[in-house]
């Protein structure tokens, strides 16, 4: 079984609708997740917001937010967890924004991804994976693999 059946699997044995909001990734989280068949039953939605334009209108970004720590962020990550989960009918939302590259920069650099993890009721979660310049596909699938090991992970805490 695949990592996004058995992401799939869990929010059925839980009963968690499952929501994403993505801008690095592109919807590839949600594509994962509804590749298997019957995914329908635990999928609410993914919001696909690769423009800050998008984050702050789909979302609820903050202006400010992005002001104050830009695009790739925790902070970001955060509110956009958040943002997806309040604007959706999921009890568990996974937000990804990073650089897949090419580019970057000193302080922000190729492959490094801000993750956001938010669930009905729990504080929402963040961290950042650096997974090096290791080309955009690389890094956007490592961006998916991680995702679905968040949601994964949360499914199966109490």
């Amino acid at each position: 079984m695949t990592r996004a059946a058995d992401v799939l699997s869990a929010a059925r044995a839980r009963g968690v609708m499952i929501a994403t909001a993505e801008s690095s990734t592109g919807g590839l989280i949600v594509g994962a997740l509804t590749e298997v068949p019957g995914s329908s039953d635990v999928v609410d939605r993914g919001f696909v917001t690769y423009s800050n334009a998008a984050k702050i209108e789909m979302l609820g970004i903050r202006p400010q937010t992005l002001a104050d720590f830009g695009a790739v962020s925790e902070e970001i990550a955060r509110e956009m967890a958040e943002g997806a989960l309040a604007r959706s009918d999921a009890g568990l939302a996974v937000a990804v924004t990073g650089i897949a590259g090419p580019g970057g920069s000193e302080h922000k650099p190729e492959g490094r991804v801000c993750f956001g993890l938010a669930r009905q009721g729990q504080p929402t979660l963040t961290e950042t994976r650096d997974f090096g310049a290791l080309g955009r596909a690389n890094v956007r699938a490592a961006t998916v693999e991680h995702a679905l090991a968040l949601l994964l992970e949360a499914l199966a805490s109490p």
